[in-house]
């Protein structure tokens, strides 16, 4: 799908979507849940789509409302083992397989897009140390074997969907265990929001040092709760205030975990002149803040290395779409320099990249200058109406398929 983007006023006031990240983890914790459980404030994005459809293989009953989910949750050990299909979601992918360990059934998982070419190197070494079946062939993953409690260690500095994924399992199996994290915590913001969903369903974990403490012998319990607004999505609208638009954000909690909640700070910084930023814990940031960089007084990202590991490589991908307007960037190992330049029009189509946040991102800028964004249904992954919410606000954009 092509959207072409009209120069256009955006104002207007917008709910936030519900958060993805906290979806993912109610709805795991649902899924291993006795009893029924009650999710409401869901969007059906594909990454929420496919933990759903995974949560089905493993054997619970799901039934989706309009915007809620009920979910009767099975023990996994009770699951023959399935052919889980994420989609493109790594959170998925790496929150599903402690899981599927549980059973002691041999259980396979597919993906689309560049799913399966995403780093899985750390549960590959658990399964060498721990004794586990693990194979990575011709896009399938295949692994079986019984996941036990002890002692995890692992690199601090990996995603934090590892670590969730551990998270979620470990409290199901027999004895205590501990994860240890090695090195510079990255992203422990995303740890914090599994901890808070564990606890939310009645199972217990927590930080001693660079540790994290998990019981062994713990059963989640069936709850009803509403998943809070997204700070990652909401990024983008509030983006449109930074580029000659009027749009309040609503639905945002003011004491959330979610560590994209800096954006808000970092956005006024970027408005302020050419800021020194950290997205070590926030990756997913980096796109807005390249296009707003680029706008405004340009900035300096550091911990910028894993953004190559994402739907696409973010940092290349956003020089490569912003040169396109006459931004200025250079990208390094760890840290993205965007110099400040005078923008124009683009005289070629931006290239999407299959990457949902791109999209916006460039999005946001087309607001201003125009332009068409090929690819533009990438959207869906996260935020599947995100055309429809900012045309309610005055975006001038006309969607057709190639």
């Amino acid at each position: 799908m092509k959207v072409k983007i009209s120069p256009s006023l955006i104002s207007g006031e917008v709910t936030a979507p519900p958060s993805k990240s906290m979806s993912h983890r109610f709805l795991i914790c649902a899924g291993l849940s006795e009893g029924e459980s009650y999710i409401s404030n869901i969007a059906y994005s594909e990454d929420i789509l496919a933990t759903l459809d995974c949560l089905e293989k493993m054997g619970a009953e799901i039934t989706k409302g309009t915007d809620f989910v009920k979910i009767k949750g099975v023990l996994p050990e009770r699951s023959l083992g399935a052919d889980y299909f994420c989609r493109e979601s790594g959170s998925t992918l790496r929150f599903f397989l402690p899981v599927a360990l549980l059973s002691n059934k041999e259980s396979s998982f597919r993906g689309s897009g560049r799913l399966m070419e995403r780093p899985m190197s750390i549960y590959e070494e658990i399964a060498r140390k721990k004794g586990f079946f693990y194979e990575n062939t011709d896009g399938v993953l295949r692994v079986r074997g019984k996941l036990s409690s002890g002692l995890y260690k692992v690199a601090a500095d990996v995603s934090s969907q590892f670590i969730s994924g551990l998270l979620f399992a470990l409290p199901m199996c027999d004895g205590d265990s501990e994860i240890l994290l090695e090195g510079k915590i990255e992203s422990r913001s995303y740890i914090d929001m599994t901890l808070e969903a564990m606890n939310m369903f009645g199972v217990k974990a927590a930080w001693k040092g660079n540790s994290l403490i998990i019981k062994g012998g713990q059963h989640y319990k069936s709850a009803e709760f509403a998943v809070e607004g997204d700070c990652s999505n909401a990024a983008f609208l509030d983006a449109f205030n930074y580029v000659g638009g009027n749009v309040s954000v609503k639905g945002l909690s003011e004491s959330t975990l979610q560590g994209d909640a800096v954006y808000r700070e970092y956005f006024q910084l970027l408005k302020e002149g050419k800021p020194t930023l950290d997205v070590s814990n926030c990756p997913d940031l980096a796109p807005v803040l390249m296009s707003l960089a680029s706008e405004l007084n340009g900035a300096i990202l550091k911990g910028t290395a894993r953004l190559r590991i994402k739907e696409s490589d973010r940092g290349t991908v956003m020089k490569q779409e912003l040169s396109k307007l006459g931004a200025d960037i250079e990208v390094r190992e760890d840290e993205i320099i965007i110099n400040k330049t005078t923008l124009k029009a683009p005289t070629e189509p931006f290239d999407s990249h299959n990457d949902h946040r791109v999209v916006m991102s460039l999005a946001v800028l087309c607001s201003k200058y125009g332009g068409i964004i090929e690819g533009a249904e990438a959207v869906r992954k996260s935020y599947p109406d995100f055309f429809e919410r900012t045309a309610e606000m005055g975006m001038e954009a006309k969607e057709y398929d190639d």
